[in-house]
C-alpha cells in the first residue's frame, strides 16, 4: 500500500504506540499486551472513522482485527450519507479488486490437481490469446505489431504480465486505451458486462500493449484467469469458488451478487460527483454500471466479489495459516509461500503503468496479490500480502506478525493512492503490534 502520510503523522503514529505500552518495555505480558493492543487500536480506528464521517467523506464503514486467535470488530456510520440503517458486522460489501487472491487461489487449487499449469501455454483453454499480435511500442497505432516471443501463461495472467490492463495516461491517449474502452475490456469502475466467451473474443480482438512477462498491467490478467478456471472445470467461476472455497470455509455471505432475501444488508455504492463543484459523494448504481442484485454475465475474477469482513477473515485465515484451516488443506503451504512472494523483475515494476501500484517501492506483486518487500510504512511488514479493492476496501494478512485487518467501507478510491480512511486504519492497526 503506498505510503503517502506525512513525516508528522508517522511521527504520531510512533508516539502513540509507546503511549500504549506496547513498543517493546517489557512491563506487560505478551498476552495481555495483545488483547491491550488489538482492543485500543479498534477504539481509535472507530474514532478516525466517525471523524471522516463529520467531514462528510465517509458514509460508514466496518472493519475487523485478528490477531493470536483474538478479533477485535468495529462499525461505525450508515448506510446512506448523514442517517439510514447503521452498519453492523454482518453488513455486505461490493469488495472489488481484493476478489484477486480468491481467484488466484483457486487457479493453484487446479494447479496442484493438475488441471491447470503455471509455466504452460493457456493456448489450449484460451485459443483467443495464441498467436497474438503485440504493438511496437504501448503508443503505437492498432496496426503497428510484431508477432507475440512466447506464448501466454497462467503466472502470466497472476502477475498481471499477460499484455493487456491498464493503461495509466489520462485523459486517455493511446489507441490501444480507445480500443479497450470500445470493446468494454478497459478496467474501471463498471464490471465487465458480458459473458466469458464474448469477453475474451473482445480481447482476442486487440493486439497486446506489450510482449508477455515484460510488462505489468494491471486488472484484466485476473479477469481472464477466472475464465481460465471456468473453462478448466466447464462451470461458472462462482460455482467453483463456492464449492471449492466458500462453502468449506463457512462464507455463507460471499458470492457474486446478493440474492433478495440479502439485500437489506448491501448499502449503496458512493463514489465522487465529477459534475459537482465540490465533488461531494454521490450514489453510484446501475445507471454508471454498478448492479450487484443479479447474477451478473461475468463473474469477475478481478474484482466481482461480495462478502462481509467475517467471510473475509475465513480465507485469509486459511492463508496466513499455510493453506490449511479447520483440518481442511485448501492449498500446499508451499503454494501459499509461491503466491506470496514478489513475481516481478525491477523493470516490471517501474514505469507509469506500473509504479501506482508498488506503494513507492514498497511492494512487488505475487499471484494475484501484492506483497510487501520494503518497510517504508510501519504497515509494510516485508511479506504481507493482501490488496486493496477501488469501492472502498481493504486487507491485508501480516504472517510475520500474526496479524490480518479488513476495513469495508462503501466509498470508492478516486486514484491508486489510498484514501485517508485506509491510511487511518493502517496506522491504528499496527499499533496492535506488541
Amino acid at each position: 500500500m503506498p505510503d503517502h502520510t506525512t513525516r508528522r503523522r508517522l511521527l504520531q503514529s510512533g508516539a502513540g504506540l509507546l503511549a500504549l505500552g506496547i513498543a517493546g518495555q517489557g512491563r506487560i505480558p505478551v498476552a495481555q499486551a495483545n488483547e491491550a493492543g488489538i482492543a485500543a487500536a479498534n477504539e481509535a480506528i472507530g474514532e478516525a472513522m466517525r471523524a471522516h464521517m463529520a467531514d462528510g467523506y465517509l458514509p460508514g464503514a466496518v472493519w475487523l482485527l485478528h490477531r493470536k486467535g483474538r478479533t477485535e470488530t468495529g462499525t461505525a456510520g450508515t448506510f446512506e450519507l448523514g442517517g439510514g440503517k447503521p452498519m453492523a458486522r454482518d453488513t455486505i460489501f461490493r469488495v472489488a479488486s481484493i476478489t484477486k487472491p480468491v481467484t488466484a487461489a483457486l487457479a493453484m487449487m487446479l494447479v496442484e490437481e493438475g488441471r491447470l499449469a503455471l509455466d504452460a501455454p493457456v493456448d489450449d483453454l484460451l485459443p483467443e490469446l495464441s498467436d497474438r499480435r503485440v504493438l511496437t511500442s504501448v503508443d503505437a497505432p492498432l496496426d503497428d505489431t510484431v508477432p507475440a516471443d512466447r506464448p501466454v501463461t497462467l503466472r502470466h495472467l497472476l502477475t498481471m504480465t499477460f499484455g493487456l490492463g491498464a493503461i495509466m495516461v489520462f485523459p486517455e491517449q493511446y489507441p490501444i486505451q480507445a480500443a479497450m474502452r470500445e470493446a468494454g475490456v478497459a478496467p474501471g469502475w463498471a464490471l465487465p458486462k458480458m459473458s466469458s466467451d464474448e469477453y475474451m473474443a473482445k480481447l482476442g480482438s486487440i493486439p497486446l500493449a506489450a510482449q508477455p512477462g515484460e510488462m505489468f498491467l494491471y486488472n484484466n490478467g485476473l479477469d481472464v484467469a477466472g475464465i481460465l478456471i471456468e473453462r478448466a472445470t466447464g462451470k461458472r467461476l462462482g460455482d467453483v469458488m463456492r464449492e471449492r472455497l466458500f462453502d468449506p470455509l463457512g462464507m455463507k455471505d460471499t458470492g457474486f451478487y446478493v440474492p433478495s432475501e440479502k439485500r437489506d444488508r448491501l448499502p449503496p455504492q458512493y463514489g465522487p460527483d465529477f459534475a459537482a463543484n465540490d465533488g461531494a459523494p454521490k450514489v453510484f448504481g446501475p445507471d454508471e454500471g454498478i448492479d450487484f442484485l443479479s447474477p451478473p454475465p461475468l463473474d469477475s475474477g478481478a474484482g466481482g466479489l461480495v462478502t462481509t469482513v467475517d467471510n473475509y477473515l475465513a480465507f485469509c485465515r486459511m492463508m496466513m495459516n499455510g493453506g490449511e484451516l479447520g483440518g481442511t488443506r485448501f492449498l500446499k503451504a508451499e503454494t501459499v509461500a509461491e503466491m506470496s512472494r514478489d513475481q516481478l523483475t525491477p523493470q516490471q515494476k517501474t514505469g507509469p503503468h506500473a509504479e501506482p501500484f508498488m506503494a513507492q517501492g514498497g511492494a512487488g506483486w505475487g499471484l494475484g496479490m501484492s506483497v510487501a518487500v520494503e518497510r517504508i510504512a510501519p504497515w509494510l511488514v516485508p511479506g504481507r500480502f493482501g490488496w486493496d479493492g477501488g469501492y472502498g476496501t481493504s486487507a491485508y494478512t501480516d504472517p510475520e506478525n500474526g496479524l490480518i485487518g479488513i476495513f469495508f467501507s462503501q466509498r470508492m478510491m478516486t486514484s491508486p493512492q489510498p484514501p485517508e480512511t485506509f491510511v487511518d486504519f493502517w496506522t491504528h492497526a499496527y499499533e496492535a503490534i506488541g
